[in-house]
């Protein structure tokens, strides 16, 4: 199975003015947001993703995404889904997640895999195992 270590950047970030109402939630604020990416290297190209997250003050403390990500991954160009997850927290895991099965496009139909984000001196880094037929 092919790993790839892919350098990115936040190049968008769109939040939704309007906070998700939770009722008697006290201090924990649900809020959504578009996030835009570009990736380097191994998977070059861009992404756009639907977050929602939950958060005590200005730092989300967890958030589950989708992400369309469109490029080209080690010289096969077409699309596929991520969907993720993560806490922020000193001491969390990694957020990680999933290549959606069957979201696969062009030359990248039939994408499967695992992934994580971590940072870095450099800054963000995506980890993604994957497999094609």
């Amino acid at each position: 199975m092919p790993k790839v270590q892919v350098p990115f950047q936040v190049t968008g970030w769109e939040p939704d003015p309007a906070p998700l109402e939770l009722g008697d939630a006290g201090p924990v604020v649900f809020g959504r947001v578009t996030m835009r990416k570009t990736f380097s290297g191994a998977l070059a190209g861009s992404s756009v993703l639907s977050m929602t997250s939950a958060a005590v003050g200005e730092a989300p403390v967890g958030y589950s995404a989708l992400e369309l990500v469109t490029g080209t991954l080690d010289g096969r160009t077409g699309a596929f889904v991520l969907q993720h997850s993560g806490v922020v927290d000193d001491g969390a895991p990694s957020p990680a997640g999933l290549v959606l099965p069957g979201t696969g496009t062009g030359e990248l139909a039939g994408l499967r895999g695992t992934m994580t984000i971590e940072h870095d001196e450099s800054g963000p880094v995506l980890h993604l195992d994957y497999e094609l037929p």
